[in-house]
């Protein structure tokens, strides 16, 4: 019931975020497409290759997210997706998609027109409208210190899941977990190395979100 009440004021923002979110998906996909088959592969491969990146499947969560805010969906998975630790792990996974973007991988490249756009919106538009709607949305008061460790098996999981298509066709989505040129033991490094910057980031998230639930209390208790 507290999201549910949390959640309603803020529809029109989620149905604004949630549609960016799907329109600049599908860019990324189209794009993936096209260039997959214009080196002689085909539809196929380009949805796999799209599948590939932490950026595309960290947009995928935090769009279906705001699509499950934006409808009201009570369904299991609907369910599952307004779970306040999941709405905050997934903001986790988009702030870290945006910092590692802009920090490290924007000057390898110089997208322009339509994929220029679709780089904003996943790298950039998206990571802010969803951080701003967990702010607004989000009831924060059930965020555990414990929580912090569970969410990291989402990105440790995609590490795996690198790793192991990595070993089967060779080809790795990030200059810092390309096994050919790095090793095995670079590679690990790195990881580790983002994945600290994962938990700083969790932590920061249930810290401000329980200032932000005891703030909401004392300001309830003061009107009562």
């Amino acid at each position: 019931m507290e999201h549910h009440t949390m959640t309603q004021p803020y529809r029109p923002l989620a149905l604004f975020a949630a549609s960016l979110g799907w329109f600049g998906l599908a860019l990324q996909l189209w794009f993936s497409i096209r260039m997959t088959q214009g080196n002689g592969g085909t539809v196929l491969e380009g949805v796999w290759l799209f599948l590939g990146f932490y950026t595309i499947l960290s947009n995928l969560l935090v769009t279906s997210v705001l699509t499950v805010a934006a409808t009201g969906s009570r369904g299991r998975l609907g369910v599952f997706l307004s779970r306040p630790g999941v709405q905050t792990a997934a903001a986790m996974s988009i702030v870290i998609v945006s910092a590692i973007y802009n920090l490290m991988l924007r000057q390898l490249w110089s997208p322009s027109g339509w994929l220029l756009v679709a780089d904003v919106i996943v790298h950039d538009a998206m990571p802010l409208l969803y951080v701003g709607y967990w702010w607004l949305a989000v009831p924060k008061g059930s965020l555990r210190w414990s929580q912090v460790l569970v969410w990291q098996s989402y990105p440790a999981g995609y590490f795996f899941y690198v790793l192991l298509r990595g070993a089967v066709n060779g080809w790795y989505p990030y200059p810092f977990l390309d096994v050919r040129a790095l090793g095995y033991v670079q590679v690990l490094a790195d990881a580790v190395g983002v994945l600290a910057a994962f938990i700083v980031v969790a932590l920061l998230l249930v810290a401000v979100g329980r200032w932000q639930a005891r703030r909401q209390r004392h300001a309830a208790a003061e009107v009562a």
